[in-house]
């Protein structure tokens, strides 16, 4: 008797010593009111976040600054000409197509279509990825074939799908253009015009698109009022239960990484999509696509790379249920090309309230995008 008493306080004693953290982990609900009290406090006293063994990953955070700041006196002249050529559409062969056809500031940077349509209304492949924060990304593109924004932003231009335009015709193009000598020669001290030049000024000016601040934000700056208990039970569930910080941790809410969600559609749609295997040839590699950053998720719509999935709450059943998880089949078995769903996307049992709170949490990373006055464009 006198050992099972000596237990049950042994096992008291070690319960009462759990933190908050602990108890989640073990899978104990932390009531709501004190999930308030925890997540208004100090980030080094959240709960341990639910990361897979490896994975690299920081955490959550204020939405930082963008490197590049449109006012600075040494590079404004230079963001400015990147504005005014980021609209023009007379960068493109027929001269209707602009960077901004695509990414429109008011739809964050992206243009809300399933794909963007090009030259001659051509469909793209993949969806147009938002270039908010970009400049917070190593590799670009879905695929990340591109290492740098001067790179990536030469290849639609130069696309026939897209833009169309010769980039050797580009330059001669803008110097018939006689107001672009002025701009040219404030941004760089003469007025030569080059397609180095050109791709170097729009890619300042894409270095100063970042997020305002949304109520995620003010609520870790200590205005408390700023979420709801619904947004906090989804805070703690993204960071745990849904175990979303497996891919999207930091203060822009991605690990800049190509992961595989189980939408490669391999040999079995016309929507089939190697991804960074196009870009690797590594057979690892099939089916992985770029983690986007979340801030502004529910204005980003329509999601993953192929623009295929237009409701947040089917997104979240299709997380819900571990995504696709494709099996080989007859003549596939022996395939090294048959992709292979990432490891950390598995079911997560979560209710419907659950869901919701996820969603609500997402709001509270959403916000309204920046007013951008149009340039006026040299002629």
């Amino acid at each position: 008797m006198r050992r099972i008493i000596f237990a049950i306080c042994a096992l008291f004693f070690i319960l009462i010593q759990l933190s908050f953290s602990d108890f989640n982990r073990i899978g104990v609900d932390i009531p709501l009111d004190s999930l308030r009290k925890i997540y208004s406090g100090p980030v080094s006293g959240w709960p341990k976040p639910e990361i897979d063994s490896g994975v690299k990953w920081t955490e959550l955070g204020v939405v930082p600054a963008s490197p590049l700041k449109e006012g600075l006196k040494e590079t404004k002249n230079l963001v400015q000409l990147g504005k005014v050529l980021f609209y023009d559409p007379r960068l493109s062969g027929s001269n209707q197509i602009s960077c901004m056809s695509c990414h429109a500031p008011e739809m964050n940077w992206s243009d809300g279509r399933r794909v963007s349509l090009g030259h001659d209304q051509a469909a793209n492949q993949r969806n147009s990825p938002s270039l908010e924060n970009i400049w917070f990304f190593k590799n670009l593109f879905w695929d990340g074939r591109a290492g740098s924004l001067e790179e990536q932003l030469l290849g639609p231009i130069s696309s026939k799908v897209e833009m169309h335009q010769e980039l050797k015709v580009l330059p001669k193009k803008l110097k018939a253009i006689r107001g672009y000598e002025a701009l040219f020669i404030a941004a760089y001290g003469d007025k030569r015009i080059t397609t180095e030049r050109v791709a170097k000024a729009i890619a300042s000016y894409e270095l100063t698109f970042t997020s305002r601040k949304s109520d995620f934000d003010y609520f870790l700056e200590g205005n408390e009022k700023r979420m709801s208990n619904q947004q906090i039970h989804g805070l703690h569930l993204f960071r745990t239960k849904a175990r979303c910080m497996n891919c999207h941790s930091g203060p822009l809410f991605s690990d800049d990484d190509f992961h595989n969600l189980g939408l490669t559609y391999y040999k079995r749609s016309k929507y089939e999509d190697l991804g960074r295997y196009m870009v690797t040839k590594k057979p690892e590699d099939v089916g992985k696509f770029r983690t986007p950053g979340l801030r502004n998720v529910l204005r980003t719509r329509p999601w993953f790379h192929n623009g295929l999935f237009d409701n947040i709450e089917g997104v979240l059943n299709m997380y819900n249920n571990g995504m696709p998880q494709p099996k080989a089949g007859a003549g596939d078995e022996n395939d090294p090309l048959f992709p292979k769903t990432d490891v950390h996307i598995k079911r997560l049992h979560l209710s419907l309230e659950e869901r919701n709170a996820i969603i609500a949490f997402l709001g509270a990373i959403t916000t309204e995008p920046w007013r951008i006055p149009t340039p006026e464009l040299p002629q």
